[in-house]
């Protein structure tokens, strides 16, 4: 599991290789990622916006950007947490993921959380020790 915390948004990721949806043969890897986010603070805030920095294995970086999270913007009081599901494929048997949700804060001030960078990791990557 990867975890961050800033200004008191706790994200925590936990990546998993989906054997059944891949198909190394084709150079198809898909990954599905849980997210965690949890307002550890003593405000209301609400996320509006996401930007994801995906880079497989041979450098080659993707950018998205949107609003919300698997079609939600969830408002978190303080102490509560939203949970969700995503994915994504590469061509590659391996790459990183790193990104930042945007938040909206009391009287709309808005700021940056970061997601921590994690590893997309298949059992189809070769690994050398040198």
């Amino acid at each position: 599991m990867y975890e961050a915390i800033t200004d008191d948004i706790k994200v925590t990721v936990r990546p998993v290789y989906l054997d059944e949806q891949s198909e190394p043969s084709d150079n198809h890897y898909v990954w599905a990622y849980h997210i965690r986010i949890e307002n550890l603070g003593e405000r209301r805030v609400q996320l509006r916006n996401r930007h994801w920095k995906i880079t497989d294995a041979q450098g080659r970086v993707q950018e998205v950007r949107g609003p919300g999270v698997v079609g939600e913007q969830p408002v978190l009081d303080p102490g509560e947490s939203f949970e969700y599901t995503s994915g994504t494929p590469l061509s590659t048997p391996s790459g990183v993921m790193v990104g930042t949700y945007e938040m909206e804060g009391p009287e709309g001030r808005m700021f940056n959380v970061a997601v921590p960078a994690f590893s997309l990791d298949s059992p189809h990557e070769v690994h050398q020790i040198h």
